[in-house]
């Protein structure tokens, strides 16, 4: 059971969420500029509340003339006629509560696209740090359950607080028209109201924001283990028990904050009918003693105590609505604690567009490179943790990092794992910016040039390249969304995989599922250099582009490769040095240095790091990794 500060305890490690935890200033005023919006929208929502309100004080003068004046006189006209202006009241109500509940949805939804759209392309736009940090569930959870939440803030609790005040107004309003002395007596017991918002409404807030990053952390969980690879990691490690007992405390977490909540609101909405009683109880004595007396009608007092109950319901949802306001508004906070998030790579104002005409020349420039700090890139909710360390600070991954390769050149870069060569590679097109020298190409610092364009330059064939959940065709077409059928069968010819996709029953139809998984690891490395072939351009960056190809298919990726390669500017990491053997130049990287350099042969014949790692290649020793 989740202990009372409601601590979690995650995979990694355990964060307690603050007891006393405040709403950002500002949420409010930033949640309403957000709704400004549907100002037109919010108008007519206004008038219908009001049409609404004021056919709501009908009906109880409709029973007051039927008590007082139809049945004592036995006037059967009478009768009808407001039996019949009570079927047209309720007509009219029903038709104003559709119009009013199309406008809500129509503000609610607006503003859910609204949220949603602009969290996806901020969170997309966001580095590849960013990435590496958070958790995925987490991220899901701000775009589905939070927006909801902050959609609810408006178009339901928004929406009844401004309902209850026009119902609350008119109604006293009625209720003085008909008795003012009782009607000061039923207002006396307002300030009651203002009670319980006190204490159990801070606690709601403070649960409420709890209950969301539970659920957000349980969601993490799923989306980790629901997806193919945590899905056959589980299995592979055969732990379903260990991890349905790990989801099982989450998710008690989940259960124990979601009954303490139903509780608290329980206990607060007891103590508000108790002090209505209170005041209804008041109501009924003082107005039966009027009645005996004659001082009041009958159905003065029938209607007056229709009113009562139209009375106490706007005043319990007004004196519940600081509740509901602030819990709700908790939403919106959590969705613009992700906006507010500065990207670390970034359009500089003057940025221009990047224009190659042909292969251009790539040049690192005394580059040293550090991974950025977790609070520069994240937000802690998103990673689970109470809180970031302030003092944390990676080491230097890359140290004072020189080299050129010319227009059209194969330069690969070979060494340990962890020394640094895809993060080299990963700085060309901006995944991450230098600390310290200058990437340029062709001289333009990366800096200097908009994002789109410098990526639009490269094209990267990855270790482990990523696929949709979609077709062939649509994989392909991601690099190049104008390509023509015959360009993809080209690009496919080229890459080896053309004969295999004729073989599939449904061709370039056929969905590869998630990540690819349907496809062998050769497969779905030649069909992402289908991809870059098909998108063609000056740049390319192969990571083991050839690491899960047997020696067939290596020999014949190769022989593509080096077609495609033609006349572009290269950067290749291998691991594997028959791959790089004709490469112009050869950067051994090792600790984040460029510990040698030169051609195969040149290195070859000196002592040093790659003539260690070839001899032991080529010894039939295992390869290093």
């Amino acid at each position: 059971m989740i202990p009372p500060n409601i601590a979690w305890h995650g995979r990694f490690g355990r964060s307690d969420i603050a007891k006393d935890y405040k709403l950002p200033p500002g949420t409010v005023r930033r949640a309403l500029k957000l709704v400004a919006k549907y100002r037109s929208a919010m108008g007519m929502y206004l008038l219908v509340l009001v049409g609404s309100s004021l056919l709501g004080i009908v009906p109880a003068l409709i029973l007051r003339s039927l008590i007082d004046k139809a049945i004592p006189l036995r006037h059967e006209r009478l009768v009808v006629e407001l039996a019949a202006a009570g079927f047209v009241v309720a007509v009219l109500t029903a038709f104003l509560g559709l119009a009013t509940r199309y406008l809500s949805s129509l503000m609610g939804e607006g503003l859910i696209f609204d949220l949603r759209v602009s969290l996806f392309d901020h969170v997309q736009r966001m580095p590849v740090a960013f990435f590496t940090r958070t958790q995925t569930g987490a991220l899901i959870s701000r775009l589905n359950n939070d927006v909801v939440g902050a959609q609810n803030a408006v178009t339901n609790t928004l929406g009844s607080v401004v309902q209850s005040v026009i119902t609350l107004g008119v109604t006293i309003a009625a209720m003085l028209v008909l008795s003012w002395q009782i009607t000061i007596l039923a207002l006396l017991v307002l300030p009651l109201f203002l009670l319980p918002s006190k204490g159990v409404g801070k606690r709601l807030q403070r649960l409420s924001r709890d209950q969301m990053n539970l659920n957000a952390d349980m969601n993490a969980t799923m989306q980790e283990h629901f997806n193919v690879s945590g899905a056959m990691l589980a299995k592979l490690f055969g732990r379903p028990d260990t991890e349905r007992d790990e989801f099982s405390t989450k998710a008690a977490g989940v259960r124990d904050i979601g009954i303490r909540i139903a509780v608290y609101s329980r206990w607060f909405f007891i103590l508000l009918s108790v002090i209505a009683a209170v005041g209804t109880a008041v109501v009924y004595l003082v107005g039966g003693t009027l009645a005996v007396h004659r001082v009041v009608t009958v159905g003065t007092i029938v209607a007056i105590a229709t009113y009562l109950a139209q009375l106490y319901a706007p005043l319990q949802t007004l004196t519940n609505a600081r509740v509901d306001l602030m819990t709700s508004f908790v939403s919106f906070e959590r969705v613009f604690e992700v906006l507010d998030l500065p990207p670390m790579v970034a359009d500089a104002p003057d940025a221009s567009v990047l224009d190659l005409r042909g292969a251009p020349t790539i040049e690192f420039r005394d580059v040293t490179f550090r991974y950025p700090r977790a609070k520069d890139v994240s937000v802690p909710s998103l990673e689970m943790v109470g809180a970031f360390d302030e003092e944390e600070r990676s080491g230097d991954v890359l140290n004072c990092v020189s080299f050129v390769a010319k227009p059209g050149q194969t330069v690969a870069l070979v060494g340990p794992s962890g020394a640094g060569k895809t993060t080299i590679t990963a700085l060309v097109p901006r995944l991450y910016d230098v600390i310290g020298g200058a990437v340029l190409i062709d001289g333009r610092n990366v800096r200097s040039v908009t994002q789109s364009s410098l990526r639009e330059a490269i094209g990267v064939v990855s270790q482990d390249p990523h696929m949709f959940h979609d077709t062939i065709r649509n994989n392909l077409r991601y690099a190049r969304p104008a390509a023509t059928d015959n360009e993809l069968v080209d690009a496919c010819r080229a890459a080896q995989i053309y004969d295999l996709i004729t073989t599939l029953p449904d061709g370039f139809d056929t969905v590869v599922g998630e990540r690819g998984y349907r496809l062998s690891g050769g497969e779905k490395q030649r069909l992402a250099i289908a991809r870059v072939l098909l998108k063609a351009p000056p740049i390319v960056i192969l990571d083991e582009a050839t690491s899960s190809l047997d020696s067939e298919s290596e020999l014949l990726i190769q022989h593509a490769l080096d077609a495609a390669l033609a006349n572009r500017t290269s950067v290749v990491i291998a691991h594997r040095l028959s791959t790089i053997l004709g490469a112009d130049q050869i950067f051994v990287v090792d600790a984040g240095k460029i510990a040698e350099r030169g051609t195969h042969a040149e290195l070859i014949a000196q002592p040093g790091l790659y003539a260690d790692l070839y001899t032991t290649q080529f010894a039939g020793a295992i390869e290093p990794v």
